[in-house]
């Protein structure tokens, strides 16, 4: 696997909250990450955010079980590196 996202931290800052989501918006869609938490405050007259994004070492599964069968959907893939 690729080095691509061992930190899953962010920060964004903007005057208004409405310009605040179009960049945190704009964020996840250029870099095709989710967003995972986020805690957004005030600052010195700006919104501020910092967010962790979920990591590419996670694995999104979808689980179902129904009379006895088990059955996984695996929505993003990644191999783990554990070096």
């Amino acid at each position: 696997m690729a080095n691509e996202n061992k930190q899953n931290l962010q920060y964004f800052a903007a005057p208004s909250m409405r310009e605040l989501y179009d960049q945190m918006e704009t964020w996840q869609r250029a870099n095709k990450k989710r967003l995972l938490s986020t805690s957004i405050h005030e600052d010195r007259g700006e919104f501020c955010c910092i967010a962790l994004t979920n990591p590419t070492e996670v694995i999104l599964a979808n689980v179902n079980a129904h009379r006895g069968v088990l059955s996984v959907n695996v929505d993003n893939y990644v191999d783990f590196d554990f070096s």
